[in-house]
Parts: structure tokens; C-alpha cells; sequence
């Protein structure tokens, strides 16, 4: 029986990895500049696409283009390390593993600043605990953890209004947010442990395993990709319209949880454990 993985000891070594980290400003700029003159690059990276004018559907272009790439990147990667087979195999799936989230934290990464969100890093270009739970959240999205895609949908108009990761990671470090934070990343071990099994079982026959890995890699990166494209899509960051009359900065911020909000959600990610567990 293979023991549950610890999903937040996986987070904290993917975000080490040389790789994961992606410049917001940089990325903008390289992926909106063939498609849009300067003037509008430049003020989408001052704010955020949806306020330079840029639609959902124009972005949707150029996140697909960041899902393929990623999706092959991973699967290439997967392939190769399940080539040799054998049960010995078994011994790199930690590694594995940590190599898929760190592309899994690269597409949040690239989709979230496609879709209006700011830099998850602090200045000093590290990841802190308000930057973990909030890529825990989005992670949970897609994993298609229903409470966790319920509380990035609170967070999201206030996020846009400010258009600061300030605003997201303020509302993630109060204490009413923690658990859910908490119980997402529980239900996200748990898939994350039976992901293992099945690229572990591929991984013991000689030569067909590195075919077998990649795709499983392939056709479970791809569609959870997908998925929080599209609920990214669905959030006033990414709406042109939300940003037409400009921001309006005395506007309160509504940033609290209230507790039968946190209720709700805690009981269905409850009901979401238990039901994994089975």
C-alpha cells in the first residue's frame, strides 16, 4: 500500500526547482508581443491584460499555446524517466513527481497572469506562505477540488478591483481561510498519491512503462490545464468590461469570509475527502 503523499512537502521542493519560477513582466511581454502593438503590452503589464482591452478570447490563444507547450514539455520528460522500467523505477517517482508540479506550477503560473493575476512571488523573488496558499487553491482547481474553485471566485473581484496580489494573499492568511487551504492540499495528496500508483504500475514494464507514463502524463496535464483556463476565463480579472470605466480606488474591498461561507466550503471538502478516501 503506498502511503499518502504529502502534498505540501511536494510544493515546497517543486518551487525550488530551477525551472518553476516565471517572471511575470518578462512572460507578459514575450507572449502578448506578437500579437499586440507596445502601447498595449506595456500597460498590460502595468496592470493586467483584461484592463489593456485585451478579450478572453484573444487571451485564449495564447494560453493554449502555454498548454501545449508545457503538456509536451512534461510528457517528454515523463516518457524518458519510464523508459529504463523495472521495479527499481519505483525509486524515482519522488523525483518524478516533483518534476510534474513544478510544470504544474509553471501553467498556474503562466495562466493566471494571462488571466489578470498578479506576481505570486515577494520582492526578494521567493514563494511565502500567502504564495503557497494560493497556488495551493488554484492547484486545487485543477484537481477539480469544488471548494477550493469556490474561494478563488470570492477572492477574484476584489483581486481585480486592487489588481494586487495584496488584496488574494491578505484574504488567504486569515485564520477563517486557513482550513480550507489546509483540506484542499489533504484531497490534493490523496489524488496525487493514486497518480503515483498508476504512473508507478507503468513504470515496471521495460519500454512500454516510458510510453505508458507519458501518456498518462499527457492526457491527465492537458485537461487539468484546461480547467482552470476556463474558470480563469469566468473572473472580473479577466473581464474586459469590469475595467472600462477604470478602477475605482476608493471603492471598499470586500475581502471577508464570512462563516457560513467557510462552513459550506469546509463540509464539502469534508464530504470530498471522505469520499476519496473510499
Amino acid at each position: 500500500m503506498i502511503k499518502t503523499v504529502d502534498y505540501e512537502l511536494i510544493l515546497s521542493k517543486a518551487v525550488e526547482l530551477p525551472m518553476v519560477r516565471i517572471d511575470r513582466e518578462e512572460f507578459l511581454r514575450s507572449a502578448l508581443k506578437k500579437y499586440f502593438p507596445e502601447h498595449i503590452v506595456e500597460q498590460a503589464v502595468e496592470h493586467n491584460p483584461a484592463y489593456a482591452g485585451i478579450s478572453t478570447e484573444q487571451i485564449k490563444k495564447i494560453a493554449k499555446e502555454c498548454i501545449n507547450y508545457e503538456t509536451t514539455k512534461v510528457s517528454a520528460i515523463s516518457f524518458v524517466s519510464g523508459i529504463p522500467g523495472g521495479w527499481a523505477m519505483l525509486g524515482t517517482l519522488p523525483a518524478d513527481i516533483t518534476q510534474y508540479f513544478g510544470h504544474i506550477i509553471r501553467i498556474v503560473q503562466k495562466l493566471v497572469y494571462l488571466y489578470g493575476w498578479e506576481d505570486f512571488c515577494s520582492e526578494n523573488g521567493y514563494m511565502d506562505d500567502g504564495t503557497a496558499n494560493i497556488l495551493t487553491l488554484f492547484i486545487g482547481i485543477m484537481f477539480g477540488v469544488d471548494g477550493a474553485t469556490q474561494t478563488i471566485t470570492k477572492i477574484s473581484a476584489a483581486a481585480a478591483q486592487k489588481a494586487s496580489k495584496a488584496i488574494a494573499q491578505k484574504a488567504l492568511t486569515k485564520g477563517t481561510i486557513y482550513p480550507i487551504v489546509k483540506k484542499t492540499a489533504q484531497i490534493l495528496g490523496i489524488r496525487m498519491t493514486k497518480e503515483i500508483f498508476a504512473k508507478g504500475v507503468s513504470k515496471v514494464i521495460p519500454l512500454i512503462g516510458g510510453t505508458a507514463s507519458g501518456v498518462l502524463t499527457f492526457f491527465t496535464y492537458k485537461p487539468m490545464a484546461k480547467k482552470l483556463r476556463k474558470h480563469l476565463a469566468t473572473l472580473p480579472c479577466a473581464d474586459v468590461n469590469y475595467y472600462k470605466n477604470g478602477l475605482d480606488t476608493n471603492k471598499p474591498i470586500d475581502v471577508e469570509f464570512d462563516e457560513k461561507f467557510v462552513l459550506q466550503i469546509l463540509e464539502g471538502l469534508d464530504r470530498e475527502i471522505n469520499s476519496e478516501k473510499e
